[in-house]
């Protein structure tokens, strides 16, 4: 068919039209060579022709790796075609720029091949031009028209698509001149302008229209740009003329800038399930009738790594439904609902595409019988029923991970798929793959900081005898990550318990790592039965050390951790709390009638600050039923409400102290149940107890050398009345024990107390500080023995300070329990 050329529209520079006035041109022969360079080339990288013609395009081009040769570099050309999208190049003064890459092969008469390479300035930082801008690789690879004419303005090269832009086949155009194969005053103006570029080395572009047979009649507008290829002299070697279809370039950008503006939203969650459908909803209608986005199944549960590009591996069948969309209500298309796992036929393009990394693009789908559709029947039958007739799979990559395939299906649009929408569904593709990504590497760190804290936080709270608890620990969302909040109920010797909570400064993983460091500290420190004001010194001291050991020494400076902490200690035989704060919120304290306080405590620097202000203890004495809340600021303080307003619905929730715990812990948090926050919410609710005169005696006697011989009396009394007598002996000999070293090394008073909970503990008051200490007597010795005797009578036992004083127990199991009795009578 003869094809006319209307009039030129526009002639000169004009960027704005193509974007292509400034691409960097350079022409490759078949060896990867540099043939030809144009002044667009030496603007953007900085050499010049001389610099780079002759030379291997690997002086200031990325197209193949160090340590490859150029055979190798031909292979990849010739297999792929070009490599289209976003790379980075050398500028010849050191500078990375972020370009745009095409690569496009030309062919001669004698069927010798060169390649066009085109680059241009993305404007974008190399990282966010290798993560994909929207622009830079579509339009990089929108078919485009070449051909290279020598200084006889002669075709020489040629590339396909050139014969569908105007009508002239390879074997009229290759040996002649334009006006030679197109006779007329159209064709004698555009070579007139191709001489004007090759004596003046400059780039113009100019817009013409033509009629093809695929216009159907109608004029059809072209753009073209003509570059000056210079040689290694710097003198015109020859034109390259490149041609865009203008209607297909500007529905490219209409379309881009749509997709742009929609895509924007994506990466707005850091939720993988929420990204899939934000990716199908976004491409109904703009690209497809049905879109469905399924992840490879360890995306979802944030457990295991994603398969890698080109491994074989079983876990291609497994994938799980994360999006749908379809221009049809109930989204009639698809047999599998969001969530549910996907079967893979075999032998399918989804099978092909998760192999290969690559897209499948089938503008024409055949649903005949026999093809793998009918491996799944309810898929085949939705295709047939739906009316599905052209697709796409394009795979979701990144850093060569697979994280699932999006599915693209047009039904009511007769249109089938073309090159075009399959480059953009792989750029919006793309964008989510980056957002979806993101979101998974997120939700694997705070799955791993929750199972790590919900690890080191205690399974089951024992109080013993001294109190009944509960808690309710509920993490903040995934948008903050979850934090170092803890609490912890630790049994201590006489029937005492230790209450704490803690909270850790940030969130994450280190804030989490740094919370069982604490609490495993806390544990230690209350296992030395330190007194709460010196256990919070004694952490702050461990914290500020922690500190030091995670300092950079090449920086110079540390990692400041701080921590917030309420550390509390209730006796059960007096209905003492003794209470100490470093930084943390005052805990709640309700009576048995309901009235609810605050009690006013010192408050206490937080822990890591290190400001050396000592911690001060308070004294309370509780009613037998009281409650004691203990509580992180996330129950008590939100962006809504300031903290006063949450502690008052605090002591609202829990003023009825007759319901169970538990109830009283779901009134407390209801608020929070179920809705994202920003800062974990903890509560460890107590009920105190009263071991009362039935289940402890004490006695103060005067340190004599009588004294021994009265609390031997004393004890067998109080454990016959409480039925004990299978322990008098074991319990007489260790009272009478540490009655003797009481009077031997104290002043004052000695005071003996009798305690029965889960064990039997006789605990022993005096006025020495020291604890004693096991000896290795001698059979010559006549004292020292003492202690280690008590050792083989008890299940364990300690001493503690005390106010003037310190306190040595030792405990006993009850009658009947396992293990009960000493050692040392079992021994005999």
């Amino acid at each position: 068919m003869t094809t006319q050329t209307l009039p030129v529209m526009t002639v000169g520079n004009q960027p704005g039209r193509l974007d292509i006035a400034d691409t960097a041109l350079a022409l490759l022969d078949e060896q990867g060579a540099v043939a030809g360079w144009t002044q667009a080339a030496e603007r953007l990288v900085g050499y010049k022709a001389a610099d780079v013609v002759g030379r291997s395009a690997a002086v200031v081009l990325p197209l193949y790796g160090e340590g490859q040769n150029t055979s190798d570099f031909v292979q990849h050309c010739r297999a792929r075609n070009g490599w289209p999208g976003t790379t980075e190049i050398c500028h010849r003064d050191g500078r990375v720029i972020a370009a745009c890459l095409r690569l496009t092969m030309l062919r001669s008469g004698d069927g010798a091949v060169q390649w066009l390479v085109s680059l241009a300035d993305t404007g974008y930082s190399s990282g966010d031009a290798m993560s994909g801008s929207v622009r830079g690789p579509l339009l990089a690879r929108a078919p485009i028209g070449v051909a290279i004419r020598d200084p006889q303005l002669r075709c020489v090269f040629v590339n396909d698509v050139m014969e569908e832009h105007d009508g002239i086949s390879r074997d009229r155009r290759l040996g002649h001149r334009l006006t030679e194969v197109l006779p007329g005053p159209k064709a004698e103006a555009i070579q007139a302008m191709t001489w004007q570029v090759l004596r003046s080395g400059t780039t113009k572009v100019h817009e013409y229209r033509t009629w093809l047979p695929v216009s159907k009649g109608r004029e059809h507008p072209f753009a073209a740009s003509f570059h000056c290829l210079l040689g290694a002299d710097g003198e015109s070697l020859g034109v390259c003329v490149i041609s865009a279809d203008v209607v297909e370039s500007r529905l490219v950008r209409e379309r881009l800038a749509v997709a742009g503006e929609a895509s924007a939203r994506l990466g707005g969650t850091l939720d993988v399930m929420e990204t899939s459908q934000e990716l199908a909803e976004l491409a109904v209608p703009l690209l497809a009738d049905f879109v469905a986005v399924d992840l490879e199944q360890s995306v979802p549960s944030s457990e295991g790594s994603p398969i890698r590009v080109g491994s074989v591996d079983e876990r291609h069948h497994a994938l799980r439904r994360a999006g749908l969309a379809s221009i049809h209500g109930g989204v009639p298309e698809s047999p599998w609902v969001r969530g549910k796992p996907v079967t893979v036929p075999p032998a399918s393009p989804f099978t092909a595409v998760l192999s290969t990394g690559r897209s499948h693009l089938e503008p024409v789908l055949d649903s005949a019988p026999g093809i793998w559709i009918d491996h799944v029947p309810t898929l085949g039958e939705r295709i047939r029923t739906n009316g599905m007739h052209s697709l796409m799979v394009v795979p979701i990559r990144t850093r060569r991970a697979l994280l699932g395939v999006v599915l693209f299906i047009r039904t009511e649009d007769p249109t089938p798929f073309q090159e075009v929408d399959l480059l953009l569904a792989e750029e919006l593709v793309g964008r989510a793959a980056q957002a979806l990504d993101n979101a998974r590497r997120f939700a694997r760190e705070q799955n791993a900081a929750l199972t790590l804290q919900r690890n080191l936080l205690p399974r089951r709270l024992g109080g013993g005898t001294a109190v009944e608890a509960a808690s309710r620990y509920l993490p903040a969302d995934m948008d903050h990550g979850v934090g170092g909040d803890w609490f912890d109920v630790i049994p201590l010797s006489g029937a005492r318990v230790a209450l704490v909570v803690g909270d850790v400064v940030g969130h994450g993983l280190h804030a989490a790592a740094t919370m069982g460091t604490l609490r495993t500290a806390v544990r230690t420190l209350a296992d030395m039965e330190l007194p709460p004001a010196e256990l919070l010194a004694r952490l702050d001291d461990t914290l500020q050390r922690l500190d030091e050991e995670d300092a950079d020494p090449e920086v110079g400076t540390a990692t400041v951790m701080v921590a917030t902490c309420l550390y509390a200690v209730y006796d059960p035989a007096t209905r003492v709390c003794t209470i100490a704060r470093a930084g943390h919120p005052p805990p709640a304290i309700i009576d048995p009638q309901g009235r609810v306080t605050f009690p006013d405590l010192p408050t206490g620097a937080p822990l890591g600050v290190g400001l050396g202000d000592p911690f001060q203890a308070v004294e309370l004495e509780l009613p037998e039923g009281s409650l004691i809340a203990l509580y992180t600021d996330g129950l008590v303080e939100s962006r809504e409400h300031d903290i006063e307003d949450g502690m008052n619905s605090l002591g609202a929730a829990l003023a009825e102290p007759d319901r169970a715990l538990e109830e009283l812990c779901d009134r407390a948090t209801e608020p929070f149940m179920g809705q994202a926050s920003c800062d974990d919410v903890t509560l460890l609710l107590v009920r105190t107890c009263s071991l009362g005169t039935t289940r402890a005696a004490s006695w103060t006697l005067s340190a004599d050398e009588g004294a021994a011989r009265r609390a031997r009396q004393l004890v067998a009394g109080q454990l016959t009345a409480w039925g004990l007598d299978e322990l008098e002996d074991s319990t007489k000999l260790i009272v009478s024990e540490l009655v003797t070293n009481a009077v031997r090394h104290g002043k004052g008073p000695v005071g003996v107390c009798l305690k029965r909970h889960q064990v039997l503990t006789c605990e022993v008051s005096d006025t020495d500080g020291s604890a004693p200490r096991i000896r290795s007597a001698v059979t010559t010795d006549e004292n020292g023995r003492g202690m280690f005797l008590i050792t083989q009578l008890s299940r364990r036992w300690g001493a503690r300070p005390a106010t003037g004083g310190k306190v040595v127990w030792a405990e006993q199991d009850l009658p009947g329990k396992a293990g009960a009795g000493s050692r040392l009578l079992q021994a005999s």
